[in-house]
């Protein structure tokens, strides 16, 4: 955890917590929208939802785990609000107009509900996880560990509640293969992709959104 200023901690949160909004809106959208790759059924949420958890860890190295949970549970609300109302919207990658809203859309609004849960429930093992092993001299244990197990929890509590028995025919009918696939994306994407910069990566997200120029930060590669 770092000692900020007053205005840097103000612009930290800010970032940070439209950071996580940003990446929860775009991924409850994009989940909704299947793709083919290589015969796989999956969607294009899989490649958005991996920053969800650089967001988390770039939030615990500047301000702790306590803070990082408040600021998860803060951003929910506001990122459910806006992925709804986007995704009806939006529906199925069409503008439908703005009369739907008078509605209640109960598929998306169990994506809602899934996101909540999954999201909650994810990112509090990633802190719990996280936050134990970022004291340990081996800094990829940590990203790896909390990659690993923070995605399967999120991605089997998403996919169960979002879409068994859905009214959507074709995600009831093949929601565990896309989870599976969607799992496999995750990871590709965030140890292959992420991992070999993320000690770099963390730095300079860090510096960026504190408006830090002249410190070190607590890079895993440093630890």
């Amino acid at each position: 955890m770092r000692e900020l200023t007053a205005m840097q901690t103000r612009q930290a949160l800010i970032c940070l917590s439209c950071f996580h909004i940003l990446v929860i809106t775009a991924s409850n959208y994009l989940v909704q929208l299947p793709i083919n790759i290589f015969g796989f059924h999956t969607t294009w949420g899989a490649f958005t939802f991996p920053f969800i958890f650089l967001a988390t860890d770039l939030t615990i190295r500047v301000f702790g785990a306590g803070m990082a949970k408040r600021i998860i549970a803060q951003v929910m609300l506001p990122a459910l609000l806006i992925s709804y109302a986007l995704s009806v919207v939006f529906f199925e990658g069409s503008y439908q107009g703005f009369a739907g809203l008078s509605e209640f859309n109960s598929f998306v609004g169990r994506i809602a509900l899934a996101s909540f849960l999954a999201y909650l429930f994810g990112q509090a093992l990633d802190i719990v996880v996280f936050n134990r092993l970022r004291q340990l001299k081996t800094w990829w244990l940590a990203p790896v560990s909390s990659t690993v197990f923070g995605n399967l929890i999120d991605t089997i509590i998403f996919f169960a509640v979002a879409f068994y028995q859905s009214t959507d025919p074709f995600m009831a009918a093949n929601w565990v293969e896309i989870a599976t696939v969607d799992y496999g994306f995750k990871l590709l994407i965030s140890l292959i992709i992420f991992l070999p910069l993320y000690g770099v990566l963390l730095t300079k997200l860090a510096r960026v959104i504190t408006f830090e120029a002249n410190i070190t930060a607590n890079s895993p590669l440093q630890n």
